[in-house]
This record gives C-alpha cells, sequence and structure tokens, in this order.
C-alpha cells in the first residue's frame, strides 16, 4: 500500500429496532449499550484508528448529531464530521464521503464501515481488513466482508459466492438485499450463503467508476459538488444535492449489480448489534438464560432480557423469550424475537407524543 487507507463511518441511523434505549435524540451509536466506558461509535474509531490516522477519517451522520459526533471524537476535526441534511439511505452517504475524498486523493483506498458493530477478535478483524485493502487494488473491485450465518435472518443483506478453496478473496454470485423468511432459511441451508456485514474496501475511481454505470443521477449529482467541497458553499451544495436523490441502499444501489464484486471471509465473532435480540446473543446469562441488567426477583422466567433501572425493584414472574425495558419515560414489554415490529412501535408511540421517540 503506498498509503493508509481512508476510513468512512456511517453514522446516521436512529436504532429503531432498539427503542426506547435508542431514541431520535441519542442513537445507539452514542450509547454505551455494552457497559464498556466507549459507546458504540467510540469502539467503532477505537477498532479503524490501529490502522489508519485520525486526519483520514470522515464520519457521515445527520446533522442533528453534529455535536455528539464532535464531543465523542474529539480526536478528529469539524470538516471530518459530514453532516446530512436528511436520511437518504446507504446510497448518499456513500457517494458524498467518497466524492469527497476523491476530490482530495484520487488514488485514495476507503474502508466504509457502520458505526454500531461489536467485533470481538479484533486482530483478526485487522488481518481480514489487510487482505480485503490488498484485494481492492485490482481496478474496478468492490469488497465486502462477509460473515457466516447462524440463522435466517431477514434483516441483512446475503451474499453468494463461488467456491474458490483456499482462496480467502471469493468472487460474489449474487447479492441478495434482505430476504424474506423462506427465501433466508433456503439460503441458510445451502452453505454457499454468507451475511453481509456492511463492511466495504475499495479504490476511490472503483466506487465512482460503479456509481457512474450503476446510479448514474447520483454520481452526476456528487460529480457536479468537486467545486464546492472543503469550500464554505459546501453546506449548501449538499442540502440541494439531497433533494435531488432517491433513498436508496448501497446494497441495492451497487451491489445486487455490479460485477467485480468479492467477499473476504470475516470470522472474527461479529455482530452488528442491530435489535435487543442481538444485543441479548452477546450478553452473560444466568442459569435460566436470562440476561438481567436491573435490581430483579424472578420466578420461572427463562429466555428472556430484563433491563430496568437499578433505582427500582422488579418483580417477573412466568415469562419466557420476553424483553422488559424501561428507559426514561417508556416501558416496553413484549417478545425479544419480535425485532420486526419496532418500527409499528415507533410510529404508534410518535402519535402520543414525540417525547416518546
Amino acid at each position: 500500500m503506498n498509503h493508509k487507507p481512508y476510513i468512512v463511518i456511517m453514522a446516521g441511523g436512529i436504532g429503531s429496532r432498539f427503542w426506547p434505549y435508542s431514541r431520535n435524540n441519542k442513537p445507539k451509536q452514542f450509547l454505551d449499550i455494552l457497559g464498556t466506558g466507549r459507546t458504540l461509535l467510540q469502539m467503532t474509531y477505537d477498532r479503524f484508528i490501529k490502522i489508519s490516522d485520525k486526519d483520514l477519517f470522515y464520519v457521515v451522520t445527520n446533522k442533528k448529531y453534529f455535536e455528539m459526533v464532535k464531543e465523542q471524537l474529539p480526536d478528529i476535526q469539524e470538516q471530518q464530521i459530514l453532516t446530512e441534511p436528511l436520511r437518504r439511505n446507504t446510497a448518499t452517504c456513500v457517494a458524498y464521503a467518497c466524492y469527497k475524498i476523491a476530490q482530495k486523493d484520487p488514488e485514495a483506498k476507503i474502508i466504509v464501515t457502520p458505526s454500531d458493530h461489536l467485533i470481538v477478535q479484533e486482530d483478526k478483524f485487522q488481518e481480514k481488513i489487510n487482505i480485503a485493502l490488498s484485494a481492492a487494488e485490482i481496478d474496478f473491485r468492490l469488497i465486502t466482508i462477509g460473515i457466516r450465518p447462524n440463522r435466517p435472518e431477514t434483516g441483512y443483506g446475503y451474499i453468494q459466492y463461488i467456491s474458490d478453496p483456499g482462496n480467502p478473496v471469493k468472487k460474489v454470485k449474487t447479492f441478495t438485499e434482505k430476504p424474506n423468511m423462506k427465501l433466508a432459511t433456503a439460503f441458510l441451508e445451502s452453505g454457499d450463503f454468507v451475511w453481509n456485514s456492511g463492511m466495504f474496501v475499495w479504490k476511490a475511481k472503483s466506487i465512482i467508476h460503479a456509481f457512474e454505470k450503476y446510479m448514474p443521477e447520483v454520481a452526476e449529482v456528487f460529480e457536479d459538488g468537486k467545486q464546492f467541497y472543503d469550500r464554505t458553499e459546501e453546506e449548501a451544495y449538499i442540502q440541494k444535492a439531497y433533494s435531488l436523490v432517491k433513498n436508496v441502499s448501497i446494497d441495492y444501489g451497487i451491489m445486487e449489480k455490479a460485477d467485480e464484486v468479492f467477499v473476504v471471509m470475516g470470522d472474527f465473532s461479529w455482530s452488528d448489534l442491530g435489535s435487543w435480540l442481538s444485543l441479548y446473543e452477546t450478553r452473560n446469562k444466568d442459569a435460566n438464560n436470562n440476561v438481567v441488567d436491573a435490581n430483579a426477583i424472578l420466578y420461572e422466567t427463562k429466555d428472556s432480557f430484563i433491563k430496568v433501572s437499578p433505582n427500582k425493584l422488579v418483580v417477573i414472574e412466568g415469562l419466557e423469550n420476553y424483553l422488559v425495558n424501561e428507559s426514561e419515560n417508556v416501558l416496553i414489554i413484549c417478545k425479544l424475537d419480535t425485532e420486526r415490529k419496532f418500527r409499528v412501535f415507533v410510529n404508534d408511540a410518535k402519535q402520543k407524543g414525540e417525547d416518546f421517540v
């Protein structure tokens, strides 16, 4: 490598499947969900500062979270925090960051990562990222990190790869975003599908080529913005740019369509911490398979997640596979594996008042 990679951290989500702990005014990436003393955003920064430099980081987030990013990541400069005026999904987020980086450094290599994942084996993680960076040296290649699935999950994208024993970089055959349960089960049973972790590695020129080919309307908008990047006019231009593009994921907009997509297996103990259930799976359990983060007395209760302020005594009897959480002014009691309903919960709670979401 000629120089270290740029790191793009996507930190604009609202974490609705973690409601009511995750709220619009402070989403999960800004919370110390794991009780480590560091938020998920800070843990992401800590992970990547080992392979890059602080001046090569960009954090893309909603403009309302600018101050939180600035407070939690004091090592980066204000101009490294790219604020989005509207939520336009990951394709727009990636385009903004990558076109801005390409304007500054046309030969840049870029790692794009979510801000809210748990990675346990960080040495192994760095090894896989280095493999992906090497693979990305070849023009037009788009590299993603794949995770071996252990259940038929409908909340992730799936990558089918071409078998190539001994080669850590495998050609992608198909790329499917968030299948239904029947399809997810078939993918799991086939054995040649992995989850898309949402982490990508590529050269700036490779991803720009892909935008020009598969999302030309987005390419045109952010290409036109080059004259404004790193100038006082940038914010006004981005406001306009975001009003011109559609809400499309990078998975659907590019990765499903592109020819030169490759996957590196990410066998480093990963969780996207996307929901209460995924957090439950990472936590230590009691004898009845409960995660208890509360001052609680439990009777005939198992396979449940109890998280309530220690200032209250919680007495629970007869629950199985339940979430009980009190966060600020909301108490939720629901099935632990009902994460697909959380958007409904949040939308209905919004009707009761903005203070509840």
